[in-house]
Parts: C-alpha cells; structure tokens; sequence
C-alpha cells in the first residue's frame, strides 16, 4: 500500500475519476493534525501516541507536525520506526511483557520508559535495564466499565499485586510510576475516575510517591453518528479526579492515545460487487481487510453510499447483511448493516472513522486485500 502523490478535492472526486476495483482508504493530514492539537491544548499532561493503532508514516509525520513529541510503541519495529522519523520523541516501551532480545533492542535504543505487571517480567526488567534515569510503570487492572472490550483480560496485575512491584520498582532505583488502560472506546469520564483512585491508594500502601501516572488510551474516536466524543470532559475528569486523589503527591500526568489521534483522519470506500438476490450485499473488503475491527467492536454507522458518478444514493435505509470478499463464511459484518434500497452493484459504501486499526489488520486472505491510500483535502464527500 503506497500513498498517492496526487492530492484530491475529497473522496468523492477520486472515486468519480478512478473508478477503483480495490478497496481505498483516503487520508486527511488536516484530521490527524487537529486531533493531535486538540488532545495536546487539551489533555492536563504530557501526550503520547499509541503507535500500534496506526503505524502509518503519514500519521506519525502529520502528529509531529502537530506538536506531539511522544510515542508509546509495543515492538522494535515501532521503536525503530519512532527513532527514524522523530529521533529526539520520548519513547514509551508500554507492552507489559517482552523477550530478553526485545528489551536489549530497546536499551540500544535509548528508551526511558516502561511499563510492567508481573513479578517476573519486572525481574528482567531489573537485571536488563540501567536504573539510571529510567521510569517503570507498574500496570495495574480493575473491572471493565463503559468500554468496548476489556484490556485487563491479557494485561495488569491487581490492586493489590501492584503495590507489591511499585516498591520493587522503587528500591531497584528506578522512578517509580504508575499505568492503567480503561478498555477501548471508552466513553465515560468516570472510568478515568475510579482506575486514578485506586492508582492513588496503591501509591499510598506501598509507601511510594511515583512521578507519573499515565492514564493509558482507551479515548474514543468517532465510530457511532449518536455517539459523539467528549474529550474535554474526560480531561476535566482526570485532572480534577488527580488533583483530589494524590493532594500535594500529585504526579504528572501521561496519556497515549491511539485510535482518537487517527481515526477520524481517514474514510475507507469499499466497492459493492454484488446484490445477491436483492438480500445480499458483498463487497471488496470485509473482516479479513480493513474492517476487522467490525468484528470487535461493531459496525460503524457514519456511512454514505454514491454511484459510480459520485453521487449520493438516497433510497430509505433497510437492514442488510454484508459479506466481504473472501470464500469464508466468518467475512461478514455483524448484524445488519443500514443501506438505502437503491443502492446496486458498482457503488461505493463510505465509512467515515477508519483511520484506526485498519492499515494494520487488513490481510491478504483468498488473494484480496489490495488496498489503495489516497490523500484528500478533506473528508467529507
């Protein structure tokens, strides 16, 4: 997937003027720029990008430019990546387990921050990692509340084990801090609210007063038309919530989100090849492409349908089932998609919210799976 050097009006002119038998994601630079701005005015601390969500380097550049000068990475290949185009960034190595030869990577690499939640990954990190001057933060899990899916079935150790490794932490001379993730797509402030009480409780037994606590991703991006994202509320939260939990102990504060810097940076069309007798719609891509994450966490509904001239279909919406390309079965949108009625074979379906997960998941399953990268001035059509 290479990314156009022509840049076009909106979507809707290229496909107008391609005609595209492949799936394509379209990239505004402007989108990603604004949420990096947004979450940097915004957010009471320092802001780090979850590499993971979208590696792309048209993201990584566009976030730069924003003013953002931290990424929080999950592998050597994101490090690498980070040290290549932003070479002084703060880099946070936060996946909480790693092999001996992926923290040597990254000591080489001059890392500073991690994050750990288990005794025996923290025991690598003590016999691997130089004390001087580097943070460890200890990850730490409570029931899952007002998110998508629960981060804390791979990742975090309870309230109580982390008191335990935040003193480890402190006596091996490190800088002792404190990491937690409410769950994608999180919505509601008060999730923030509860994970910072219980942060400051562990601080307190453990007798510990950490110099940072990064309050993880989980903001969300724009997935659902009914369902609009307030960010400022959720940094009033925080910063209200840290100030009365920690008093004079208060840390700094740390974020890293992912799929809000760049989901909204990017609408993905996908082409209908076929209305299978007036009930089925397929079309070019599906769960084993760029829309993977449908299958995770649902459908999202910020959707217009044009024709091959580029022009809006109007019909009454009806629920349809949605078939990607592959042979597999499993390649379907869940539960029924709202299309309109005059909607037929050649027109482009148009998801706005797509710039997260989905570079990175789309596959090459059956043979399908090209996926074109075209930048436009803006999104809408």
């Amino acid at each position: 997937m290479g990314l156009s050097k022509t840049i076009w009006t909106n979507p809707t002119e290229y496909l107008r003027n391609q005609q595209p038998e492949h799936p394509v994601l379209f990239f505004s630079p402007e989108a990603v720029q604004a949420a990096g701005r947004r979450f940097i005015d915004g957010f009471p601390g320092m802001v780090t990008y979850a590499v993971k969500s979208n590696p792309s380097e048209e993201v990584v550049e566009n976030l730069i430019a924003a003013g953002l000068r931290g990424f929080d990475c999950a592998s050597p290949f994101e490090i690498d990546l980070i040290r290549r185009l932003a070479p002084d960034a703060a880099v946070h190595y936060h996946n909480p387990v790693r092999s001996r030869a992926e923290i040597a990577h990254a000591v080489a690499s001059d890392v500073k921050s991690w994050s750990v939640d288990s005794a025996s990954e923290l025991a690598k990190l003590i016999e691997l990692v130089p004390s001087e001057g580097c943070e460890i933060s200890v990850r730490f899990k409570l029931p899952v509340s007002g998110a998508a899916y629960n981060f804390g079935a791979k990742f975090g150790a309870t309230a109580e084990a982390a008191v335990g490794l935040l003193r480890t932490v402190a006596e091996a001379g490190f800088i002792p801090s404190i990491t937690f993730h409410p769950g994608t797509q999180c919505t509601d402030p008060e999730a923030w609210a509860s994970y910072i009480v219980v942060a400051a409780e562990i601080a307190q037994q453990a007798g510990v007063t950490i110099a940072r606590l990064n309050v993880g991703g989980g903001f969300p991006s724009h997935r659902l038309n009914g369902v609009l994202p307030d960010f400022e509320a959720i940094f009033d939260t925080i910063g209200r919530v840290t100030e009365e939990a920690f008093g004079a102990d208060r840390p700094m504060l740390v974020c890293e989100p992912g799929r809000a810097l760049c989901g909204d940076g990017f609408a993905l069309a996908a082409r209908v090849k076929a209305v299978r007798d007036d009930t089925h719609v397929f079309l070019n891509d599906g769960l084993y492409g760029a829309m993977f994450e449908f299958g995770q966490i649902g459908v999202i509904d910020r959707t217009d349908v044009l024709d091959p001239q580029g022009h809006r279909r109007t019909g009454a919406l009806v629920g349809r089932i949605v078939f990607g390309p592959t042979c597999d079965s499993v390649d379907r949108l869940p539960g029924d998609v709202l299309l309109p009625t005059d909607l037929t074979e050649g027109d482009f379906v148009i998801w706005q919210g797509m710039g997260s997960y989905s570079t990175v998941t789309n596959s090459r399953f059956n043979g399908f799976g090209e996926l074109g990268l075209a930048t436009v001035l803006s999104l809408k059509l």
